[in-house]
């Protein structure tokens, strides 16, 4: 017979061996990294389309995204312009345009007086065209993202691959160390990078550009996935506000691209969903060849699917053709999630997907259902005429960019004019215009401390060198000029700013929340699963339900 003193130092050492065990376990889990992240931005998805197609959705895509991951239900953008360039920079760096500095796909440069693009950069060219172009590079991007702090923390072990059919789809989520980023060439039908990062593609690129695709993808033509009635989600497949395909008279089912000449062709492919196609396929090429999550230290895969912008802008959201490349994107995911799960296992890796921003109801649908839309004069036009009875024919203006407008500093010093004066001369006239909303000067943006939800996503969009003088926003559905076709984004309301953002992997617990969250959230997100340092400029905050 044991005494009880006996009993209690007998199992007392086995607790406490099971403790150590436990604490162990425990230590091992809170440093446990995934073996591969994988980043999907989706340009121009509105949350709202997870819920609409929701039903013709197959089971491994979308859905399992929803079912098995983690929903961040009321994620939003919190600045203007919600457009694709400072979408994708705002998703990987955690901050906004104000400091990362792309504050749109192009902006006005004051010095060369010229449009200059977000990624253009002359100290490179391209590489894998077919004749010599300017070469792109991550230069005019400010401060880290999160995989240049992969890189940093792994003392640049972390491999990090970007794919996109747009170059800055492709670029701003691989930062400035990137081992490769590739994007397609319209004149082509290729894949292709700059000397930023290599001098010749990769020879695994070059197999999967001499596949062809493009070619074989669209001599297929395009048909709906399912029997075209079943799509009442949709709004009809003629309409005479949806753009269509040049050479093809009428914008509707079926499409036939075999005559249309070569050179369309290779640019006709980003308008169908078989860009999302070949970008899956080379993403999938990336993730065997650069053998992707296979080491000791985390890789980075980032993916961009655009057919989703290209046929938004043609045929608009209430589209038959968005409807089909969305329910044909839902099976390119599911074909991305399998090949996942074979090459790395669902338990080694994190994924994410969101969007770049969403998209507005073309306006003429708008009428039609009895919703007002306001389609009014360009600003520059009546701006204009009213300088000119102003000061006659003094060239104050030097450029209108993306609502911004950009005054001419050398004639206003030239004739003694005041900067903040004319600046608030604009600006009260602008109010006269129908359809505008609110008008910030650059001396606002800098002096006060918007607390109002329009004034602050102004001032989060505005960057101190880059923006213009005056900036422009315009009521819900409303726009500057006349858009006769298909849909547009950019401004700070809800159709433009409330994107999706699902998480999934096996280091993701499933789960949701309604919380309203900045796209900013992603990064410092990230960069807690990865256990590195924020990206330089980041002002984002963790999802804190991703780890209670």
């Amino acid at each position: 017979m044991y005494s009880f003193k006996y009993l209690l130092k007998k199992y007392s050492y086995s607790f406490y061996f099971l403790f150590l065990i436990s604490f162990h376990i425990s230590a091992q889990n809170k440093n446990e990294k995934p073996k591969l992240v994988v980043g999907i931005v989706v340009d121009q998805m509105r949350e709202e389309y997870l819920y609409r197609y929701y039903d013709k959705f197959q089971d491994n895509g979308f859905k399992l995204l929803m079912k098995e991951g983690f929903m961040a239900k009321n994620t939003h953008y919190n600045y203007v312009p919600t457009k694709t360039a400072p979408g994708h920079a705002s998703i990987y760096t955690g901050t906004t345009p104000r400091y990362h500095g792309i504050i749109s796909n192009s902006w006005y440069h004051r010095e060369t007086k010229r449009v200059m693009g977000n990624v253009e950069d002359e100290s490179f060219e391209t590489v894998g065209t077919l004749t010599p172009k300017t070469g792109k590079s991550p230069y005019q991007l400010i401060g880290t993202n999160i995989t240049d702090e992969l890189k940093i923390s792994s003392q640049g072990k972390s491999k990090v691959i970007s794919i996109s059919l747009k170059d800055r789809g492709a670029i701003l989520p691989g930062g400035h160390l990137a081992d490769g980023a590739y994007w397609y060439d319209h004149e082509s039908g290729h894949f292709i990078t700059s000397t930023y990062y290599a001098k010749e593609l990769p020879t695994w690129v070059q197999d999967y550009n001499a596949l062809n695709k493009p070619d074989s993808l669209l001599k297929l033509g395009w048909e709906t996935l399912l029997p075209i009635a079943s799509y009442s989600e949709s709004n009809g497949d003629m309409h005479s506000y949806e753009k269509g395909f040049p050479g093809i008279k009428r914008p509707t089912f079926p499409y036939d691209f075999k005559k249309l000449p070569k050179e369309k062709r290779y640019e006709l492919l980003t308008r169908t969903p078989y860009g999302n196609t070949i970008v899956r396929e080379l993403a999938e090429a990336a993730l065997k060849n650069e053998n992707m999550g296979q080491s000791s230290q985390t890789d980075f895969l980032a993916i961009s699917f655009s057919s989703t912008d290209a046929v938004g802008h043609k045929f608009g959201p209430q589209s038959v053709e968005i409807e089909d490349v969305y329910l044909r994107l839902d099976n390119e995911i599911a074909a991305l999630i399998h090949s996942l799960d074979q090459q790395v296992g669902r338990k080694n890796y994190t994924l994410f997907l969101t969007a770049d921003h969403g998209g507005a109801d073309t306006p003429q649908y708008l009428n039609e259902t009895k919703i007002p839309t306001e389609l009014s004069t360009d600003v520059s036009e009546k701006l204009e005429a009213k300088l000119l009875e102003s000061y006659g024919k003094l060239q104050l203006i030097e450029s209108y960019k993306d609502q911004q407008i950009y005054l001419n500093r050398d004639v206003l010093l030239k004739n003694n004019l005041n900067l903040k004066k004319i600046s608030n001369e604009i600006r009260d006239y602008l109010y006269t215009i129908p359809g505008v909303a609110q008008v910030y000067t650059a001396d606002d943006l800098r002096r006060l401390n918007y607390t109002d939800k329009i004034g602050s996503m102004v001032q989060l969009g505005y960057h101190n060198t880059r923006s213009g003088d005056i900036a422009v926003v315009y009521n819900p559905i409303s726009w500057s000029g006349t858009m006769e076709f298909g849909t547009t984004h950019g401004s700070p309301y809800n159709y433009d700013t409330h994107v999706p953002l699902l998480w999934f992997g096996g280091t993701i617990k499933k789960g949701e929340t309604v919380k309203r969250l900045n796209i900013t959230a992603i990064a410092p997100t990230l960069a807690e699963v990865l256990h590195i340092k924020f990206p330089s400029a980041c002002i984002g905050n963790p999802i804190i339900e991703l780890f209670n």
